[in-house]
């Protein structure tokens, strides 16, 4: 395809970053842009993968601590989320329960929730009121020190990391750039792609046997970086 044409699909706007970044060169735009779709797919399976590890470690934990259906019970009357300081979760839930209606169980419940759900799950009042035990699912999270306290905050902090290219990615941003720039970089996505590792590590998720033929993740950005 002409860049002219490509671009009247794709828009002058939305392609300009990528010409820049190309210094003019059309062909490597429309080259760099494809392979920005191709590394967003990449991330994307990595990233759908780990959402499904985490929120199945974190229901199966409560579970195991507060009993079948601890969602339904913890927005039901005086359950831990039945506050204003929790209502964004608790709305979340009681939105869930209404959208399946009759088609209603537990595990279709947990798989409705989405990526930010989870996350805050490590937020100050939610992770408070389900008895500050959900770090138990990092079992080999290292132990804090006195420069890093490796505690729900940071937990939070690494997943809204997680969760803010997530939703580039849902939304067709691009994920080849320096954020807010139109500098051609890959160390975006290596650095939150090395966050994904070492939170399945921690989780004592073997991933590369879980994301064996799905991972290409370096191999594309590579191919990034020699456009």
């Amino acid at each position: 395809m002409r860049y002219i044409d490509f671009e009247k699909v794709m828009t002058t706007q939305r392609m300009g970053r990528y010409l820049t970044a190309c210094d003019g060169n059309t062909r490597k735009a429309m080259t760099l842009y494809r392979k920005n779709l191709l590394l967003s797919q990449e991330l994307f399976t990595v990233i759908g993968c780990f959402e499904i590890a985490l929120r199945n470690k974190i229901n199966e934990h409560y579970l195991t601590k507060i009993g079948n259906d601890w969602l339904q019970f913890a927005v039901a009357s005086g359950g831990m989320y039945d506050n204003t300081s929790c209502s964004l979760t608790s709305n979340a839930i009681k939105d869930a329960i209404k959208k399946l209606s009759t088609n209603y169980t537990h595990s279709k419940l947990v798989a409705e929730l989405g990526f930010g759900f989870w996350r805050y799950m490590f937020a100050p009042h939610q992770f408070a009121g389900a008895g500050k035990t959900l770090l138990q699912i990092f079992v080999s999270k290292p132990t804090s020190t006195p420069a890093i306290q490796y505690n729900n905050s940071y937990i939070f902090n690494q997943l809204a990391q997680v969760n803010k290219i997530r939703n580039r990615i849902a939304h067709h941003e691009p994920i080849c750039f320096i954020p807010f720039q139109s500098i051609k970089d890959t160390q975006y996505v290596r650095v939150n792609y090395s966050v994904i590792l070492q939170l399945f590590q921690w989780m004592n998720v073997d991933e590369s046997a879980l994301l064996y033929g799905l991972d290409h993740i370096h191999s594309v950005c590579n191919d990034v970086d020699a456009v």
